[in-house]
């Protein structure tokens, strides 16, 4: 299904939830919605399934505004974030719900539960009941239950957040999997930044009710355009005078400029790694953290504090060392503008490992 979604806005009394929203979603694209909570992304998710009405503004399915259109004639399936199951129902007769209430013949509700419980995973526990499964178990029931009618749209409220990590993260890729298979146009909410970089196709990321950029993951991290998906995504230190940086001295060049800087633009080591060049700065370890794969070392920069990873593979850090500090660029932003300026000293030699 091809959505288009036109100045869409939704108020509840005096607040305003969502301020005219526009986007286009390509038929079988899955799209996450991302954002803090309370931006107004489920409020968008919940006037496309036809659960809230637009204050104003058109939604559009394949050409056809469905604005006035019962949520049981959209043609979507919903998957809730706390599962919404049945408890007095089997898993076989929560997935074969939808099916029944359309009345379909009783062998096309055996063939189509039976092939959902097999694609789900679930084949073997078709006769227990909800609170015979595990969490991630539960979740695939319900994935199961809303694909039953053969939905254009799969519209999910945040699917993972009532499911432990691990399971959470088994469950990512098993969901990007089947939907790939299925071809299904896929619409998820989440305010995990991890969830939708790894399962969406396009990320929209909406704060204050507003859509503040759409593109995929990759796109959004490197070119950010606004300076709240630019602080939103990823980690980052806001540097109020990046011109005192060594390399940055032309954003004087702009009024009222501030940087962005994100820990894979600095390069830290000990003076003996580096020539000193002119683009290099010294610095202070101030604290080091273990993150499983890298450290995270966070260095004093002059009155700056600058946050950047170090390989397991070079020496270890440690709190108090004077070291070096490279910064490769800065996402500078100001009032009307935000662009990525590189360092202009880093023709100089650059660090040498040993």
């Amino acid at each position: 299904m091809q959505i288009e979604v036109r100045n869409l806005n939704k108020s509840f009394g005096d607040f305003h939830a969502v301020r005219n929203v526009s986007f286009n979603v390509e038929k079988g694209h899955l799209i996450g919605l991302l954002g803090p909570s309370g931006g107004g992304k489920t409020s968008i998710l919940r006037m496309l399934a036809g659960l809230e009405s637009p204050s104003s503004g058109d939604i559009v399915f394949e050409g056809k505004r469905v604005n006035e259109l019962p949520p049981q004639e959209r043609g979507i399936g919903f998957v809730f974030q706390n599962y919404a199951l049945f408890k007095h129902m089997t898993v076989f007769d929560n997935v074969a719900f939808g099916l029944k209430v359309k009345k379909q013949a009783k062998e096309r509700i055996r063939a189509r539960v039976m092939e959902l419980i097999e694609l789900t995973g679930l084949k073997g526990f078709e006769h227990r009941y909800p609170h015979q499964l595990s969490g991630g178990q539960r979740q695939r029931v319900a994935f199961a239950r809303a694909l039953a009618p053969e939905p254009q749209l799969l519209l999910l409220d945040e699917p993972f957040a009532a499911i432990d990590a691990k399971i959470r993260q088994e469950l990512r890729s098993w969901l990007k999997d089947m939907i790939e298979r299925l071809g299904i146009t896929s619409i998820f909410v989440t305010h995990d930044q991890d969830e939708a970089i790894e399962v969406a196709d396009e990320i929209m990321i909406i704060s204050k009710g507003r859509l503040e950029q759409k593109g995929t993951p990759w796109d959004i991290y490197k070119n950010p355009q606004t300076q709240f998906v630019a602080s939103f995504i990823g980690e980052s230190t806001i540097v109020e005078d990046v011109s005192k940086l060594k390399g940055f001295a032309n954003a004087t060049s702009w009024p009222d400029t501030k940087a962005l800087i994100r820990p894979e633009y600095i390069e830290v080591g000990r003076l003996s790694e580096f020539r000193i060049p002119s683009a290099t700065e010294r610095g202070r370890v101030k604290h080091i953290h273990f993150r499983g794969s890298e450290w995270l070392v966070e260095v004093e920069v002059g009155s700056n504090l600058l946050i950047t990873y170090r390989s397991l593979e070079k020496d270890i850090l440690h709190p108090g060392e004077e070291v070096s500090v490279l910064v490769h660029r800065a996402y500078l932003f100001n009032e009307s503008d935000s662009w990525i300026m590189e360092n202009a000293l880093k023709e100089d030699p650059m660090p040498i490992h040993i």
